[in-house]
């Protein structure tokens, strides 16, 4: 008989499990507490159980992490796994450390269909979706080995502070578990990560960017790279179905419902291609024409094998950035992390031949 996953499950859905034993609401809340707060694999170790609550659980379920094929530590302090899920099927996840906190950036999708043309991950055709339970077990994976279940073992704060929905895949083309996981990351009695510490990062899927805001009320974040459809497109294939217009209209009623957080704007910097101050003008004039509480990160770009775009220099991104601040929007530039092991912004590309 194969055996039930429990890590993925809604607290409803392990209710219903539970309840094919007879078992009551607070064994549900208590099983739900032993696998998101104390992090334990090991029915035997759920000693508020009995023992024959523990042996039906044994044989009739699982909780199972993803291995870890591989763990590169770049020089600032950068962590990237390569994970292989049950199928064989891997995907990265990424560590960024910052002085007082950090953030797991996880996957949803083993490749990416949105085929932008700056990303290694989107060179690597889409396979399949990610489960709920595979984008959760991303961050557990994280805080077992940070030792942080249910806090670190040696007094410091948490290592893992927040989420970043910004690995491989379009989150939005996995909207259902995607959600799914998020609803469990924020869970009160599990791993209880406030929704302001989860940020999610869309190409600009329109349709369902309003679904993530009534349903998870997380940060959102916006892959735009170009002031304008006919730039944009020329980089962003999704655009041609997804044009600015109806992005930004979108994300107007995201703020309409998610009222105290700005959208962040991901800008990679190009050379020769969306990094003048006529786009910097443009873009101003675009967050003002719809009104949104917006800010921006430039991001520098990162070269890979095989690409044929160069970064915006130094100078040119400072004054873009500049351009955006008397505009009157923060435009910091982001601090490429995890270079030396492909572990930055748009690096990650993990085929199953990889070792």
């Amino acid at each position: 008989m194969t055996k039930i996953e429990l890590i993925g499950l809604s607290f409803e859905e392990l209710l219903g499990e539970l309840e094919k034993f007879g078992e009551k609401k607070f064994r549900a809340k208590q099983l739900w507490q032993w696998l998101y707060f104390h992090g334990v694999t090991d029915f035997s170790k759920m000693t508020s159980f009995s023992k024959d609550l523990r042996e039906k659980l044994e044989q009739n379920y699982s909780i199972t992490r993803p291995k870890i094929v591989t763990e590169q530590i770049s020089s600032d302090g950068t962590r990237k796994w390569l994970l292989e899920f049950a199928d064989g099927q891997r995907i990265e996840t990424v560590y960024i450390p910052e002085e007082d906190r950090g953030a797991i950036c996880v996957s949803t999708q083993v490749g990416c269909g949105v085929g932008c043309k700056f990303c290694h991950t989107g060179s690597q055709r889409i396979t399949r979706n990610l489960t709920a339970g595979e984008i959760v077990s991303q961050f557990m994976v994280a805080r077992d080995v940070y030792g942080e279940w249910p806090s670190p073992s040696n007094g410091t704060p948490r290592k893992l502070s927040n989420v970043v929905v910004m690995g491989m895949g379009e989150p939005l083309h996995n909207t259902e578990n995607t959600i799914k996981a998020l609803n469990i990351l924020t869970d009160g009695e599990g791993i209880a990560l406030s929704k302001r510490r989860i940020t999610l990062s869309t190409s600009g899927i329109a349709p369902k960017m309003l679904q993530i805001a009534q349903e998870t009320g997380v940060k959102l974040a916006v892959s735009l790279h170009a002031p304008n459809n006919e730039k944009r497109t020329s980089i962003m294939p999704i655009n041609k179905q997804y044009p600015l217009e109806e992005v930004l209209k979108a994300c107007q009623e995201y703020q309409k419902i998610v009222t105290s957080r700005y959208i962040t704007f991901e800008y990679l910097m190009l050379k020769d291609i969306n990094d003048s101050l006529d786009d910097a003008r443009e873009l101003v004039a675009l967050m003002k024409k719809y009104k949104l509480g917006a800010k921006f990160n430039l991001i520098a770009f990162n070269p890979w094998p095989g690409c044929g775009f160069e970064p915006s220099s130094n100078n040119r991104i400072r004054a873009f950035s500049q351009e955006l601040e008397r505009g009157g929007f923060v435009a910091p530039v982001r601090v490429a992390r995890g270079q030396d092991i492909l572990a930055a912004c748009g690096q990650l590309k993990s085929k199953k031949e990889q070792n």
